[in-house]
Order: C-alpha cells, then sequence, then structure tokens
C-alpha cells in the first residue's frame, strides 16, 4: 500500500465521527427551538414575579406611591403584627382540614359507587362530574344568589326547619358563612376528585380481590388491606391537590362572604389581597406575607409527600 493510499484512508477515518456530531447538533437545536416558548413563558410569567416578589417584600412600596426604600424586615414584622393575621392562618387551616376530609372521603365514596357496572354508571358520572365543568367563579355566584335570604331559595327552608333566624342570612353567621362554603366546595369538586380516585380504583387488578374472597376475607378487611394500600398514590395526589388548592382559597370567600362577618372568614389570600389593594394599600406588606405562604407551602407539601408517599418506593 503506498503512502498516499494510507493517508487518503486516514483522512476518511478521520471524518467519519464528525456526521453523527452534526446529526446531533440538528437534533439538540431542534430541541432547544421546541423548549423555548416553554422557557419564556417561566420566565416571564413565574421566574420574573417570583423575583419581583422577594424583592418588594423587603421594600416600602405603596400601591399609590410605588418604591421609596429598602425596609428589610420591617414588612415581615409588620405582617406578624397585624390583627388578621393569626385569625386567617387559624381559619385557613381550619378550612383545609375540614375540606379535606370531607372531599377525599366523598370522593373515594362515589369512586366506589360508580365502579361497579351498572345500568345507570354512565348517566350517574355524568351527573356528578357536571358541576366540575362550572368555573368556581361562577359557582360561587350562583350559591351567593341561592343563599340570598331575598331571592334565594334555601334560606326559607332553612328558617321554616328552625336552623336559621329568618330576619338573617345564612351568610351572616361565622359558622353559616363557614358551612355554606364548604358546602359549595364539595359540590363543586366533589365530581374532580372522584375522577382521580376512581383511575385509581381501575388500575387495581381484579385478581387481587378474588383471591381475597377465595380465602374469606370480608369487604371491610378487602378495603382496608387491598383497597387503601394499592390506592395509596391516588390517595397522595388527591390530598396534595386538595390541601394546597384549600390553603390558597380566595374566590369563593371573597364572592360569599367577604371575609366575614367580622373578618370571621378571612383566608391568608383573602388578607393578602386586603392588604394590597383595601385597606392598608402597601404591597410592600402584602409581598412579604405571599413570602410567608410560600414557604409554608413548600413545607407543607414536603411534608405530604413524605407522610403519603409508598413506603416500599425507593
Amino acid at each position: 500500500m503506498s503512502a498516499q493510499t494510507a493517508n487518503e484512508l486516514a483522512g476518511r477515518v478521520g471524518k467519519i465521527p464528525s456526521r453523527p456530531h452534526k446529526r446531533f447538533n440538528k437534533r439538540a437545536l431542534l430541541g432547544m427551538a421546541y423548549a423555548t416558548p416553554t422557557a419564556l413563558f417561566v420566565v416571564i410569567f413565574f421566574l420574573i414575579p417570583l423575583i419581583l416578589v422577594f424583592v418588594m417584600s423587603g421594600s416600602d412600596w405603596s400601591l399609590l406611591g410605588g418604591q421609596k426604600d429598602t425596609n428589610f424586615p420591617e414588612n415581615f414584622r409588620e405582617v406578624v403584627d397585624h390583627r388578621w393575621f393569626w385569625q386567617s392562618i387559624i381559619f385557613t387551616f381550619k378550612y383545609t382540614a375540614i375540606v379535606t376530609v370531607l372531599l377525599i372521603g366523598l370522593g373515594l365514596g362515589l369512586a366506589m359507587l360508580v365502579q361497579e357496572s351498572t345500568r345507570w354508571k354512565g348517566v350517574l358520572r355524568t351527573a356528578i362530574l357536571v358541576p366540575s365543568a362550572l368555573g368556581l367563579a361562577s359557582a360561587s355566584l350562583l350559591f351567593y344568589a341561592l343563599y340570598s335570604p331575598q331571592v334565594g331559595p334555601i334560606n326559607p327552608i332553612l328558617s321554616s326547619l328552625g336552623l336559621v333566624d329568618s330576619s338573617s342570612a345564612i351568610l351572616g353567621t361565622p359558622d353559616g358563612a363557614l358551612w355554606a362554603t364548604v358546602f359549595l366546595i364539595v359540590w363543586r369538586f366533589s365530581g374532580f376528585y372522584m375522577l382521580l380516585l376512581l383511575v385509581g380504583l381501575q388500575g387495581i387488578p381484579h385478581d387481587v380481590y378474588e383471591a381475597a374472597r377465595m380465602d374469606g376475607a370480608k369487604p371491610f378487611t378487602i378495603f382496608r388491606r387491598i383497597t387503601i394500600p394499592l390506592l395509596r398514590p391516588s390517595i397522595a395526589l388527591s390530598t396534595i391537590m386538595c390541601v394546597t388548592g384549600s390553603l390558597l382559597a380566595f374566590d369563593q370567600f371573597y364572592i360569599l362572604t367577604k371575609g366575614g362577618p367580622d373578618a370571621s372568614t378571612m383566608t391568608v389570600v383573602q388578607l393578602i389581597y386586603n392588604i394590597a389593594f383595601e385597606s392598608k394599600k402597601d404591597l410592600g406588606m402584602a409581598a412579604a406575607l405571599s413570602v410567608i405562604v410560600l414557604a409554608a407551602l413548600i413545607v407543607i407539601n414536603i411534608f405530604q409527600m413524605k407522610v403519603l408517599r409508598d413506603p416500599d418506593a425507593n
């Protein structure tokens, strides 16, 4: 073999790896092109507002006057000393506990009800899911009209039963306002959580139930030893979503109660709105409370994931 032929072969061999490298670069550029709109969306609508909230939380930033100077950690001190701070936290956790128990329990019960192959299964599923298609603000306005003592049908019925005073509205007392809102949320979201848990139930093999019945297991034992453990991932997802959504409750209380009566139904998110746009008009204090809520949500969700995760998972 001549020296010239050897050099030509060496040159060809040296050029072979460059072709896959070029294809890889094209795929990488194509992937970046697909990901760029999503990345821009996250930066513009999440990262930049998040950074702005942190800046505002450490600044004297009024709604009308704008930013003046840095006053960290004065905003956090003023928020903690606010007259409604601890009251709103206690009420928010109370509301979250009630709603979570009712929605997960009712959702699981409805999922088990519509899981069975019956003649009216499709109609029943549709009827339960219909409220989930209605927006929360629209549902809140609907129930506001139903609870109205002037035109609503609910107040006269409860008055005839002696449950409420005929001269006052259901939303006029702290307990009435709380349970009226809870009823709205359960009506609106029970179908959604039924659907989440129904997907988990349908993923459980029927052979497991048949084997348990052949061994003489009773229905309650099957439910406790088979259904609940195998449904754990779906229950964990539903619980995390329900707790997070309840801690951030705003629309329903703002429309139905405006935080009343006497701030008895003031949630933490309502307090943020109140400080920013109504009573204080102080965006710095509102941002400081938002940072506290964000930190609390991170801690609560980490705790939930540790408690609710599958113990057999790595």
